[in-house]
């Protein structure tokens, strides 16, 4: 009886977990298919349960024929996560193949800059903002115009100009090599489960929910009124 009280709670626990690691979960399937079957099981066993515990997720089934069966979400990727990604598997290449050691440098410069010094030297010139808005195009020379304030931002610019040439460096590879590593990566917030099984599926909603630990920052949600009431399922 223990033991089968703490599965239960233990299969709750990451249930409920969802909404604070995932914004949405959508599911694609086709209604007629046997590829899909899994997919459509698994989501009307367990769709109450989930809405039950994270009232506020919007938890989507989208068919159609044909469709391949699959799960999607949304994961916050940062900069500074795709140039680890194209690091990590050497997405860096010139035109003959070879991985290019000028864009993988600046790359790895770039992760190491110090955002907050930066931050810090951004202020150094009281009452003026380096990267105000349309600073560019109202004060074309403001670099060079006041001496005073040239000196303030000494170190602004150095750190500044770093940055910017770094990604200019690691953004310039040959046949778009940065946008397609871009959307190599967005391909993690899917998972195709053609033919897969309830389990299966299962393991992939579990998979999503961990890289939205990992990824996103949100915060949960709640309603301010309750607006449906579902009486409690037997095996809650």
């Amino acid at each position: 009886r223990h033991s089968c009280v703490r599965y239960t709670t233990q299969t709750m626990s990451w249930k409920a977990g969802l909404s604070r690691n995932l914004p949405i979960l959508r599911f694609f399937c086709c209604n007629e298919s046997p590829s899909s079957r899994g997919v459509f099981t698994w989501f009307n066993d367990n769709y109450h349960e989930l809405k039950q515990l994270n009232p506020a997720m919007p938890i989507l089934l989208r068919t159609g024929d044909n469709c391949m069966p699959a799960i999607t979400t949304e994961l916050d990727f940062s900069q500074n996560d795709l140039l680890t990604f194209m690091i990590q598997k050497q997405l860096f290449r010139d035109e003959n193949g070879t991985v290019s050691e000028a864009r993988m440098e600046a790359a790895k410069a770039y992760l190491q800059t110090d955002w907050h010094e930066l931050q810090r030297q951004r202020w150094a010139s009281p009452g003026f903002d380096p990267m105000r808005p349309f600073i560019d195009e109202e004060e074309p020379d403001w670099r060079y115009t006041n001496a005073e304030r040239a000196k303030d931002l000494e170190a602004y610019f150095v750190l500044k100009d770093a940055v910017d040439e770094q990604i200019a460096t690691f953004s310039s590879g040959p046949n778009d090599e940065y946008k397609k590593a871009e959307n190599a990566l967005l391909m993690c917030q899917r998972v195709d489960l053609w033919g897969a099984g309830p389990s299966e599926v299962e393991a992939a909603v579990k998979h999503l929910s961990r890289l939205g630990q990992k990824f996103n920052s949100l915060e949960t949600d709640f309603p301010d009124f309750i607006t449906e009431y579902y009486p409690g399922a037997e095996e809650l």
